[in-house]
C-alpha cells in the first residue's frame, strides 16, 4: 500500500545547550573568515573562478549580530520540528534552526543517511557564531556558514507538483537583502527528497551571492564524484589543483576539496559505506560546485568533533553542492532577477564504479530536469497554513519597498519589537529615542535606511545608529564624526565610546582606544539596571573587549578593575576562564595562570581557526598541549 505524502508537526526533544542572547555591541571589525585566498593562487584557477576569489567581500556582519551567548551546559529540551513522511522516505526538519534537515531515513531498509547529531551543541563556525553540527543546511550571504544557522525560518504548506504537498521554508537574508526559498517535497512512492530552491534579487543592482548546501554523512564513507581533479584548500590556505584523493580519511588536518565536474556531466555526489550503501545528492546543472570537507585525522580534528557531537557522536565529513566552482567566489546575481534549481537527496546501493549508472536507473536525468520545470510554476504559489514564523526583518523590508514576492510573504504581523524602531524611521523619519535606558537595538546600514537616518532630526540615539551604518559604508571618518556629535547630550555614553574605541584600534591608536574603552566599561556599571539577561550580555562583551584592550598596551591594573567589576557567573565562563589565565600571566602570577588550566575551562564560543588556547599555553611552558584544548587546525609554524 502506498502512504500518501504528508506533512506533521512533531516534538524532537536532545540534550541541548540554550542559545542565549545576542551579543549588543555591533560587529563594527571584518569578517573572521579562515577562507581567505593567497594572492599567489590566482593565476592557477580556471579565469571565471580566479575573477570571482574575493569579489566584492563584506566589510562586516552588519547588520546581522554575533551569537555568541551560548555555553555546554545541555539539558533536554524540546525542539519543534515538521515531518515529511512516504512509505519510502522519512525527512525530519527544524524551522526554527536554520530550516535544518536534521534526519533523512530510507525506511524499508531503516537506515538514517545523514549524520545525525545526537545534541543540540551550538559553536562558533557560522559567519555570525552559533551554528551546530549534523543534517542538510542552506547556507546563503557569503563564504562560511550562514547567519541563519541558529535563527527560525518562515515555514507553511504549499501545493506540490504532483498533487501533494510541499513544504515551504524562506527568509531574508539579510548580509545581502536577498529573500529565498526551499520547496522540500516527496513525490508518491519516491526514493527521493526533492529540494526546490529560488534565491531572488528584488534590488535595481546586481548582487554577489553564495550558496552552498551541506550534508553531513559519517566518516566512515567513501566520497564518488563524477571527477579526476579537485581544488584543495588545505591548512596552509592555499587554493591549488589535486588529483581526487584515493584515500582522503586519512588528512591529518581539516581540508576542503571542490571537485572540478567537467561541464556537461551530471552533477551529483555520493557517500557510500564499506557495502556500498549510503547517501546521493544530485541536482539540475544551475548548482554547478561539489565539495567534500574533512576534519582531518589529527588530534584537533578529532577534538572537534567532539565538541560538535560529544563524546560518542561519531565523527562526520560534509558533502556540499553550491552555485559556484568553489566556495571561496560568489556567483552574480542580476537586478531584478532570480536563479533557481532542484535538488535531491536519497538512498543509493552500487559499487563506486557503478554510482552514475545506478542513479541514471533510480532517478533519470530527463525525468528530473522536468520535475524542475513543473515545479518553477509552483514556486509562486501562495503558502497555506502557516507551520512557523521566522523574523520581521522581510515585513520591515517589503514594508519598505512595497515589494511584491510571490510565494514568499512577510506579513507586517510578523514585525516585531526590533523592528518598530525603523517602521517608525519610514513612517515619520524620525528614529524614536528608547522608552527606557537598555542597550541599544540592531541598526540597518543598507543605503536606503542610512539615507533616512542622515534626513531624520540628529538626536544622540540618531547619531549613533547613522555612524554604525556610515563605518559599514566605508565613510570611517564621517562615523567618527557622528559618533563624537552625540557624545554631550547622549544620555549613554558607553556605546558611543565602545564604537570611537573600535575606531581607534583600527587606525592604530590602541593607547586612546584602551582609555576609551576603560571610560565605556564605567559608564555601562554606572547605567546598569539589572542582572538581566540582556544587560548581562552588554556588560560581558564589553568587559571581554577592555580588558584586551588594556593588556595590549600593558595596562595591566586597568585591566583587572574591569576583570573584578565582572559578574561573578560571567567570570566563571570558559571565555573568561581562558582571559584570566592571560591577566594573570600579564601580572607575572605564571602559577596562577597555569593552575587557570589544570582546574579546567571550555571556551563554548572557540572560534573555528582560533589558535588562542595553544599560544598561551605555549607562553605558559614547554609540555604538550592537553588534549582537552587541542583544537589546531594548522601544523605550527603555518
Amino acid at each position: 500500500m502506498v502512504i500518501v505524502t504528508r506533512i506533521r508537526r512533531e516534538v524532537l526533544t536532545l540534550p541541548a545547550a540554550e542559545l542565549g542572547p545576542d551579543n549588543p555591541l555591533p560587529p563594527l571589525r571584518p569578517l573572521d573568515e579562515i577562507h581567505r585566498v593567497d594572492e599567489r593562487d590566482r593565476e592557477e584557477p580556471p579565469r571565471d573562478t580566479a575573477r570571482g576569489l574575493g569579489c566584492e567581500p563584506l566589510p562586516s556582519l552588519l547588520p546581522v549580530r554575533v551569537r555568541d551567548g551560548y555555553g555546554r551546559a545541555r539539558t533536554p529540551r524540546a525542539l519543534d520540528a515538521l515531518v515529511i513522511e512516504n512509505d519510502r522516505l522519512r525527512a525530519t526538519v527544524l524551522p526554527g534552526l536554520g530550516g535544518r534537515v536534521a534526519s533523512l531515513v530510507h525506511l524499508p531498509a531503516g537506515r538514517e543517511l545523514l549524520h545525525r547529531n545526537p545534541v543540540f551543541q551550538p559553536a562558533n563556525l557560522a559567519l555570525n557564531g552559533a551554528w551546530y553540527a549534523g543534517g542538510i543546511e542552506w547556507n546563503i550571504g557569503a563564504t562560511g556558514r550562514t547567519t541563519l544557522s541558529c535563527a527560525p525560518l518562515h515555514a507553511a504548506r504549499v501545493p506540490a507538483p504532483d498533487g501533494g504537498e510541499m513544504l515551504r521554508l524562506w527568509e531574508w537574508e539579510r548580509l545581502r537583502d536577498l529573500p529565498f526559498q526551499v520547496d522540500l517535497w516527496l513525490p508518491d512512492g519516491s526514493d527521493f527528497l526533492y529540494a526546490g530552491v529560488r534565491v531572488r534579487n528584488p534590488h535595481e543592482h546586481p548582487v554577489p551571492v553564495h550558496w552552498w548546501s551541506s550534508a553531513a554523512v559519517p566518516q566512515d564513507r567513501r566520497i564518488v564524484v563524477p571527477a579526476q581533479e579537485a581544488w584543495e584548500f588545505g591548512p596552509e590556505r592555499r587554493l591549488h589543483r589535486v588529483p581526487v584523493p584515493a584515500d582522503d580519511a586519512q588528512h591529518p588536518y581539516p581540508v576542503d576539496w571542490f571537485y572540478d565536474i567537467p561541464d556537461r556531466r551530471r552533477r551529483w555526489i555520493a557517500a557510500l559505506d564499506a557495502d556500498g550503501h549510503g547517501l546521493v545528492q544530485t541536482s539540475t546543472d544551475e548548482l554547478r560546485g561539489r565539495k567534500q570537507f574533512v576534519w582531518g585525522s589529527g588530534p584537533g580534528g578529532r577534538r572537534w568533533q567532539e565538541w560538535l557531537g560529544g563524546p560518542g557522536a561519531g565523527g562526520y565529513r560534509e558533502i556540499q553542492a553550491g552555485l559556484a566552482r568553489t566556495q571561496l567566489e560568489p556567483v552574480r546575481l542580476d537586478a531584478e532577477s532570480e536563479c533557481c534549481w532542484l535538488e535531491a537527496y536519497g538512498p543509493l546501493s552500487a559499487a563506486p564504479q557503478h554510482v552514475e549508472e545506478r542513479l541514471e536507473l533510480a532517478l533519470p536525468r530527463a525525468e528530473f530536469d522536468a520535475a524542475h520545470a513543473a515545479w518553477k510554476p509552483y514556486a509562486d504559489t501562495e503558502p497555506g497554513e502557516v507551520l512557523a514564523t521566522g523574523s520581521g526583518w522581510g515585513a520591515l523590508e517589503v514594508l519598505r519597498a512595497d515589494r511584491k514576492l510571490p510565494g514568499t510573504p512577510f506579513p507586517e504581523p510578523t514585525l516585531t519589537e526590533e523592528q518598530a524602531p525603523w517602521r517608525e524611521l519610514l513612517r515619520t523619519g524620525t528614529l524614536p529615542e528608547p522608552r527606557r535606558v537598555r542597550p541599544p537595538g540592531p541598526t540597518l546600514v543598507a543605503p536606503h535606511w542610512r539615507d533616512m537616518l542622515e534626513t531624520a532630526p540628529a538626536t544622540p540615539h540618531t547619531e549613533y545608529h547613522l555612524g554604525v551604518a556610515q563605518w559599514h559604508a566605508g565613510d570611517r571618518a564621517q562615523a567618527v564624526r557622528s559618533w563624537e556629535r552625540a557624545l554631550p547630550l547622549a544620555p549613554s555614553l558607553w556605546p558611543l565610546l565602545r564604537c570611537l574605541a573600535v575606531a581607534d584600534q583600527e587606525h592604530g591608536h590602541h593607547e586612546r582606544a584602551a582609555e576609551r574603552y576603560a571610560d565605556a566599561f564605567d559608564d555601562l556599571c554606572r547605567e546598569r539596571r539589572d542582572d538581566g539577561e540582556a544587560w548581562t550580555a552588554a556588560s560581558a562583551a564589553l568587559g571581554r573587549e577592555a580588558v584586551e584592550a588594556l593588556l595590549r598596551v600593558r595596562r595591566v591594573a586597568d585591566a583587572r578593575a574591569v576583570w573584578e567589576a565582572l559578574l561573578p557567573e560571567t567570570r566563571a565562563r570558559g571565555r573568561f576562564r581562558l582571559l584570566e589565565a592571560e591577566l594573570l600571566l600579564a601580572e607575572g602570577r605564571r602559577t596562577a595562570a597555569r593552575a587557570v588550566f589544570d582546574t579546567g575551562f571550555e571556551v563554548a564560543d572557540l572560534r573555528e581557526g582560533s589558535e588562542a588556547i595553544g599560544r598561551l599555553w605555549a607562553r605558559l611552558g614547554d609540555e604538550p598541549l592537553p588534549a582537552r584544548y587541542d583544537f589546531r587546525m594548522r601544523p605550527q609554524g603555518l
